[in-house]
């Protein structure tokens, strides 16, 4: 089965002083293909676990689900193009979807790979990725503070578990807006993949769409994650880094409030500023 990290001998250079010869711990990367009704829609590089959640996450954001009993079962088969005789794997996962459920149609389906860095690769045309959501941010009128913002990416590197061995994963949380308290915090090597494995978490625990929550991530906000965001009915996105300049158009559009450079106390509001407490004032 797929592994989180693996250890693999290297040489290590400190300044002057001669190499040294050292195990290292990395960051488990392997493919996933992901397969509905035994049909391959895609694949991606990610860190093996919480599979079924990241397919579910995958198909949340693709418009296919709306809530998580809309995925009937799904089960890991044998290695790609086997006819069951080969070992299992663990790196293809076939999808059944409830009665009554559409299966994805040409517009979900991709050029079959998607790298651990890009969650739209393959996409047959800009349209397609602006995939519609079921749910209307704009009726969310959840409020959250100022220092429960600042104090998000701190509770997210504390529970990077994966990352304290490897320094290679990315991560994402969700958490309640008016609490501060964390409801699930996923790593992966792609940042798409922890977005996604969030999102499966809550349509398998029947939180869509996701009302009052922050998702909080440890790099930037880039389009995909914000499509993401508004397909599971997130209210607000807060990253570490920066937004890209589609992600606020899409943000803005759909009634997302998104936040950038959240770093100790300070933080850029660039969409729907109204749902960050104290500064209604500053945005009239």
């Amino acid at each position: 089965m797929g592994r989180l990290t693996v250890r693999r001998p290297i040489l290590r250079l400190r300044g002057q002083e001669p190499a040294r010869r050292v195990v290292d711990t990395l960051a488990g990367e392997e493919p996933l293909e992901i397969r509905v009704a035994g049909r391959p829609l895609a694949v991606t590089m990610r860190t093996p676990g919480h599979d079924v959640e990241l397919a579910t996450g995958f198909l949340v954001s693709e418009g296919v689900l709306r809530r998580g009993d809309d995925l009937r079962a799904a089960i890991h088969c044998g290695g790609p193009g086997t006819g069951g005789g080969e070992p299992n794997t663990y790196n293809v996962l076939d999808l059944a979807l409830a009665e009554g459920v559409e299966p994805p149609g040409e517009a979900v389906e991709r050029n079959f790979y998607t790298t651990s860095s890009c969650g739209v690769c393959g996409k047959a045309s800009i349209e397609a990725v602006r995939t519609t959501s079921v749910h209307d941010l704009t009726t969310d009128r959840c409020r959250v503070s100022r220092a429960t913002l600042a104090a998000l990416p701190g509770a997210l590197r504390e529970a990077q578990r994966v990352f304290d061995s490897t320094g290679g994963l990315h991560a994402a949380g969700l958490f309640d807006a008016a609490t501060g308290e964390a409801l699930v915090v996923r790593e992966d090597v792609g940042r798409h993949n922890a977005v996604d494995k969030v999102v499966g978490w809550a349509a398998q625990h029947d939180r869509l769409p996701a009302r009052g929550t922050v998702l909080q991530v440890s790099g930037r906000a880039s389009f995909e994650l914000v499509q993401k965001a508004v397909m599971a009915g997130i209210p607000v996105l807060s990253a570490v880094s920066a937004p890209s300049s589609l992600a606020v158009e899409l943000a803005d559009e759909q009634g997302l409030t998104l936040l950038g450079f959240v770093r100790g106390d300070s933080m850029n509001l660039y969409a729907h500023a109204h749902r960050v407490e104290g500064v209604d004032a500053a945005t009239s």
